[in-house]
């Protein structure tokens, strides 16, 4: 499956990578993570930094080479759908509960950037969130209550309060704080470095082929070697759509851009980071040398399209939104590309321990905050092997 196409950006802005062997003998550990992405780099570091369990990783390419070489890099505690949605689908106590965890997660992530042997370019932000209509603004005047009233960092903006910071005007907006943007390839990158230092086993090139339980775990096959684990957490993204199917989820692609690095952002308020509340939405950030980087026009088809001149003509489509936002900036396309992302059916990630396959675990961060989900699954994760237990893990279960 094709799970990203078109010119990325983020391999290109850090070359300094490690290349992991191939796993050619058979050995054993405690834990197997397969893939190593976000959320496998993710588990891998926080498994090796705060548990004594032997960890391998293995990844079917070079790992932070699928999604999260796509990944725009946008980190936020708010979930694509608002906190009072939440409360009319799920209850108020497990709707703030779960924002909570996000925001905690949020916490989490700038402790991991703050740990890492290198800068992966972790930058604390703020989010404004607008109305895209009149009749959206009531939505997001429900949401401030929401969010208000559970004590989270909130703002609420008129349009006069927007176009005082912006050179556009919305019918309202809101200012979450918390958040953060990064560059995720070179976070994947740096903690698998830093995880390998630790004594995490990381195989490149290493597919698994085939899967067998057995009593003292699980016996994992490759093209020229074995794992035996006595645990194994699937990590693999939006690589597995039947999988997908499988727990009710949607596959789906986007399209994102980068620009060439502008000569000002003066007029972009503290380059707060941007997004909407049309779905699909546009959505809109910038990096640590002045690019901005921007996407949207999601699309009801799961695999990326092969077909160049699709991608640079949704790129250009994207680039002129933002033009209509900053009109005085006049930004330039440099990379443009189409990626596959997931949405469960229920706004949530799938974390947790399979209900029929004792040991087997799942770090699947579906949705918006697919890297916010795969910090806060990798803490789960910890706790189901290492204590038994963990209060979250019953919101995210594979069979709810």
């Amino acid at each position: 499956m094709n799970l990203h196409n078109g010119h990325l950006y983020w391999p290109e802005s850090y070359t300094n990578i490690t290349h992991f062997p191939e796993l050619e003998e058979d050995i054993s550990c405690d834990v197997l993570i397969v893939g190593g992405g976000m959320a496998g780099a993710l588990c891998a570091h926080v498994l090796s930094r705060e548990t004594d369990l032997d960890v391998a990783l293995i990844d079917r390419r070079h790992p932070g080479s699928g999604s999260s070489s796509a990944n725009t890099g946008l980190l936020q505690f708010s979930s694509d759908k608002m906190l009072h949605e939440l409360m009319e689908q799920m209850g108020e106590q497990d709707a703030v509960y779960f924002y909570k965890l996000c925001q905690d997660a949020m916490k989490d992530l700038s402790k991991v950037a703050s740990e890492l042997s290198e800068d992966p370019d972790f930058r604390p932000q703020k989010s404004l969130y607008y109305a895209s209509s009149k009749e959206d603004a009531a939505k997001l005047a429900r949401e401030y209550e929401a969010l208000k009233k559970n004590h989270f960092p909130v703002e609420y903006l008129e349009p006069s309060d927007i176009s005082s910071r912006f050179p556009f005007s919305k019918p309202a907006a809101l200012v979450t704080s918390g958040d953060a943007d990064v560059n995720p390839f070179k976070c994947v990158q740096i903690m698998l470095k830093d995880a390998a230092a630790n004594g995490v086993r990381i195989y490149e090139q290493t597919p698994l082929l085939h899967k067998t339980k057995n009593v003292h775990g699980f016996t994992c096959e490759s093209e020229k070697g074995t794992v035996s684990a006595r645990y194994i957490i699937f990590a693999t993204g939006y690589e597995n759509d039947f999988l997908a199917q499988q727990m009710g989820a949607d596959l789906n692609r986007s399209y994102a851009i980068v620009t060439e690095p502008v000569d000002s952002l003066r007029t972009w308020y503290k380059e707060w980071m941007i997004w909407e509340t049309n779905r699909p939405y546009l959505y809109m950030r910038t990096t640590t040398d002045g690019r901005i980087v921007a996407g949207g026009l999601d699309e009801d088809k799961a695999e990326a399209p092969l077909n160049e001149g699709l991608i640079e003509e949704r790129g250009e489509r994207i680039l002129q939104k933002v033009k209509q936002h900053f009109p005085d900036i006049s930004p330039k396309l440099s990379h443009a590309w189409c990626a596959t992302f997931g949405e469960s059916h229920d706004g949530l990630p799938y974390i947790g321990e399979h209900p029929n396959r004792l040991g087997e675990y799942y770090c699947l961060g579906f949705g918006g905050n697919g890297t916010v989900y795969s910090m806060l699954g990798a803490n789960i994760i910890k706790d189901l092997i290492t204590k038994g237990a963990h209060p979250a893990s019953r919101l995210f279960s594979l069979e709810r």
